[in-house]
């Protein structure tokens, strides 16, 4: 399987990215969610896009341990990859509507997984989950900055199409 150059310069940069998974960090400040947006804008072969981030997910939660939630998680990043493939570009708007996709997710996750399902159960989990949606806001958008000006900085540089 032979990648090329432009999508070796980005495969390199969504690595390194989920190295820096693996480093402590406060919580939800991960570049995940940025790495899945990233793929979705800009890898021409979908099927990479979409396999990028679960794959990142997957050998770095073999580090990091699994949860009942994975698999909720995993569908989340889905998501924002395919939110990627519509919205075509990184800006602060899809930024923020991947996180937002994020934290509605999985956070209805959590509720069906861990809370009362009541209207109660409901607004506790979500309550509860709104300093989460903060330190992911503001990974997400260091982190898809990171990725884009990165890349758009190598691609430059080394003349990418």
């Amino acid at each position: 399987m032979a990648f090329s150059k432009k999508e070796t310069v980005l495969l390199s940069f969504v690595v390194v990215a989920v190295l820096i998974r693996l480093l402590p960090h406060p919580p939800n400040v991960a570049p995940i969610t940025a790495v899945a947006l990233f793929a979705g804008t800009h890898f021409s072969k979908k099927h990479w896009a979409l396999l990028l981030p679960l794959l990142a997910m997957f050998f770095t939660d073999l580090f990091l341990g699994f949860s009942m939630i994975t698999p909720i998680v995993y569908l989340a990043f889905i998501g924002v990859t395919a939110l990627g493939f519509v919205m075509k570009k990184m800006n602060i708007g899809a930024v923020l509507l991947s996180s937002l996709l994020f934290f509605v997710v999985t956070n209805l996750g959590v509720w069906f997984l861990h809370y009362p399902l009541t209207p109660e159960g409901f607004t506790s989990c979500f309550t509860l989950a709104i300093p989460f949606f903060g330190y992911s806001i503001i990974g997400d958008l260091f982190f898809s900055a990171a990725l884009l000006f990165g890349y758009r900085f190598a691609a430059k540089r080394l003349q990418l199409a």
